[in-house]
């Protein structure tokens, strides 16, 4: 993997975004050629139409990284793939659309955009044809040598039969650190040498899987692999690399601590992140003023009770605030006054707040929230205080998710369904720890295009 801006992209999706952006500039210079021979007129030079160019590759790709054109299965299934690039297109040529209508300078006409995106489909399709099983074989997967056999070693031979892993595991020692759960491991008595043994399997990497540390750690040997260049980690933070997640199970505070992450305090990351904040939330706000007018109107006349709620939440740095929402439940959703997860079809929801839940439409008052600066577009989900104070007695490292502002949408979001127990807040402040460790514009940018996803598809409404 190729670690851009602190996140880390599997390299087969990373040559394919290059591979598409490059047939999305082709084919839009294709459309404009095309149509102006058509019409008789001189194409003139291409350095002349570029900011056109790449306004039309731009606007095409921002939704294929959204809808998941670039997720393992779209990588496995061709069928998957060409689904979600049709999906891709389609919200491509609106967004081309409002940015004509916004600045028709800087778009293609009309007709070149037509000729460009019947041409879009037939190559990008054709790519996934001839790269297909390149891009998801195994000639770019890393391969990989566990130390120890135990259970986090099992974690990673589990990992291994993942959709999109990015690894082979090329051989396995059995460090005698825990009963063994790898039935291929070789005793660490028959390894005569461990720079032989990483020859020998051609592994480029080494990841120490131990289940217990003590006296099992092949010190020396694994300095001089690493000053031969072989690549040597700890299995956090493979765990990491690999699953876009901080592994509760395995990550020492330590680690947490030396890290080169968690630098989100950086004042020109802040003020970047504050000014997108509110540029964004006032334009969003203009724009969804008439939805929430509406969607208010018929909560108010779908059941007795107020069409907004507003309910206390933890902020950054363990402030509360109050966050505003249109109400999807019965007015008496907590009649007794303690505090519930929300389930699974949960029969305190009204018709019109099923519907609303569904679509996210609920969400929206909380543009207000972020244009005052209680909350950010991206950031861990604010939780209630009654929830956290329990959380933060039974989850090591809870409390780090508030270093940051909490968000209307979020790694975690886009990564985890809804989060209704504990086991499920365990799971989904694993990401808010990536995230929080891990933040940059780059991420930030990457998770909004994204949420797309989850709109489109309704993962994780309840």
């Amino acid at each position: 993997m190729l670690r851009v801006f602190k996140h880390y992209i599997a390299y087969p999706v990373l040559l394919l975004c290059v591979v598409d952006f490059a047939v999305l500039l082709l084919v839009a210079e294709a459309g404009w050629v095309l149509r102006l021979r058509q019409i008789g007129a001189d194409p003139g030079p291409v350095w002349n139409r570029l900011p056109q160019l790449l306004t039309f590759a731009l606007a095409i790709q921002a939704p294929m990284i959204g809808v998941g054109v670039y997720a393992a299965e779209s990588m496995q299934t061709f069928r998957f793939a060409a689904a979600r690039l049709l999906v891709a297109i389609s919200l491509g040529v609106i967004l081309i659309s409002v940015l004509h209508f916004i600045s028709p300078g800087i778009t293609l006409w009309r007709s070149n955009s037509l000729y460009s995106m019947v041409l879009a489909v037939v190559l990008l399709l054709m790519v996934r044809v001839l790269l297909g099983g390149f891009v998801s074989g195994d000639r770019f997967k890393r391969r990989i040598l566990l130390l120890g056999a135990g259970h986090r070693a099992k974690r990673v031979a589990n990992l291994e039969n993942r959709a999109g892993s990015s690894f082979l595991i090329a051989g396995c020692v059995d460090m005698k650190d825990a009963p063994p759960q790898i039935e291929t491991a070789i005793s660490r008595t028959d390894v005569d040498s461990l720079a032989g043994l990483v020859e020998k399997t051609q592994a480029n990497e080494v990841v120490l899987a131990l289940d217990e540390r003590r006296n099992t750690v092949p010190v020396d040997a694994l300095l001089r692999l690493k000053t031969t260049g072989v690549h040597v980690t700890d299995i956090s933070d493979f765990l990491e690399r690999e699953t876009g997640r901080i592994d509760l199970d395995t990550v020492r505070p330590s680690s947490l601590i030396f890290s080169d992450g968690f630098s989100s305090g950086r004042e020109l990351s802040m003020v970047l992140k504050r000014g997108f904040d509110l540029l964004l939330s006032a334009f969003l706000l203009i724009l969804a003023a008439p939805i929430i007018l509406v969607t208010a109107m018929l909560v108010k006349l779908d059941s007795p009770g107020p069409a907004f709620y507003r309910q206390v939440r933890v902020g950054r740095f363990g402030e509360t605030f109050e966050i505003l929402k249109l109400r999807s439940m019965r007015q008496d959703a907590e009649a007794g006054g303690a505090a519930i997860w929300a389930q699974q079809g949960d029969p305190r929801v009204t018709r019109i707040g099923r519907i609303i839940r569904l679509i996210r439409v609920d969400e929206l008052p909380q543009l207000w929230t972020v244009l005052k600066g209680q909350m950010s577009f991206v950031g861990p989900r604010p939780e209630r205080p009654e929830f956290v104070a329990e959380l933060e007695r039974q989850i090591p490292f809870y409390a780090e998710r508030h270093m940051v502002k909490p968000g209307i949408t979020g790694w975690a979001q886009i990564n985890y369904p809804y989060g209704a127990s504990l086991d499920d807040a365990r799971h989904k402040l694993e990401y808010d720890l990536y995230y929080t460790k891990n933040y940059s514009p780059f991420l930030d940018l990457l998770i909004i295009l994204q949420t797309m996803r989850v709109l489109l598809w309704a993962e994780g409404a309840r």
